[in-house]
């Protein structure tokens, strides 16, 4: 619900500047949809709309994490011609289509939040699985499109901080900055210290940047959501991915109803039902983590 409320707050306000935004709204805080895509309030875009072909996919091959059926589920959703669509993402479907090889090469040109902006399928599905195999999921659907060592590791910190908030048995209890931190001493490049992250662009490094200071400024979910929406850029993103992460932490009674009853009711009922059965397959919550394939 995180990942698609963020989605539609952020649609309205993707490629402005926080001037833009401040001429037009003040402060952004409503789904009013809109913006360049002009969509009806409520809607969202390739974010959400990946991110649920990703999450059946695993679902209807019974919890395996396929490198074939994450391609093959993004190809179907290109096909049906969505709202938005990134470059490298189509680049990466088009690659596949023409080659059967679901994977891209190792490139630094790569190195987009795409792979970040979908992985909460597999957060879900692979919570309370060892490392090794969460990190061997999280790149096979990554490098359908996104092959590159530093959008691994942006897209992987993405799925900690998601698993270790829904660790905690009390929402709204666990402080995610320590591993931000330890984060970003590994990948400095990626420190949310230094001056705001403003217009963040689709580099992962950016998006990330925009996500942390976010993070670490918000309150709760609705003061976080605001925040990285009104800093502008790919805000659609920044918002899907703060909103997945502060959805693990505070849980769904922190989500403003407003914002709930906004959103639109086919995608609210398709998150709903997929984060139930995805946990299913979550060895943390009873499930059994099936063989990771290509």
């Amino acid at each position: 619900m995180g990942l698609a409320i963020g989605d539609a707050l952020g649609a309205t306000t993707e490629f402005l500047t926080p001037r833009e935004i401040k001429a037009q709204f003040g402060v952004h805080k409503d789904i009013v949809g809109g913006g360049w895509l002009h969509l009806k309030p409520g809607h969202v875009t390739d974010d959400t709309e990946m991110s649920l072909a990703l999450g059946r996919a695993i679902h209807e091959h019974g919890g395996i994490f396929s490198a074939q059926a994450a391609a093959e589920a993004f190809s179907t959703w290109m096909s049906r011609k969505p709202v938005d669509i990134g470059h490298t993402v189509r680049r990466g479907i088009s690659a596949y289509r023409r080659t059967g090889l679901p994977f891209v090469a190792d490139n630094p040109m790569n190195a987009g939040n795409g792979g970040a902006m979908r992985v909460l399928p597999v957060a879900l599905a692979t919570l309370g699985a060892p490392w090794d195999q969460v990190l061997r999921a999280i790149r096979l659907q990554a490098h359908v499109t996104h092959t590159c060592r530093l959008a691994d590791a942006g897209t992987e910190i993405v799925v900690a901080l998601i698993q270790t908030a829904l660790r905690t048995a009390t929402p709204g209890t666990n402080d995610l900055t320590p591993l931000v931190e330890i984060f970003s001493t590994d990948w400095p490049e990626f420190s949310p210290n230094g001056k705001p992250e403003t217009n963040p662009s689709g580099f992962i490094v950016h998006t990330l940047r925009a996500v942390f200071q976010a993070l670490l400024l918000s309150e709760g979910f609705e003061t976080g959501l605001i925040n990285v929406v009104n800093r502008g850029g790919d805000a659609d993103t920044t918002g899907a991915i703060l909103g997945m992460i502060l959805g693990a932490t505070h849980g769904t009674t922190a989500i403003p109803k407003r914002w709930i009853k906004k959103l639109n009711p086919v995608t609210r009922s398709a998150c709903i039902e997929q984060a139930h059965a995805l946990l299913g397959f979550s060895p943390a919550i009873g499930g059994t983590h099936r063989t990771l394939t290509l």
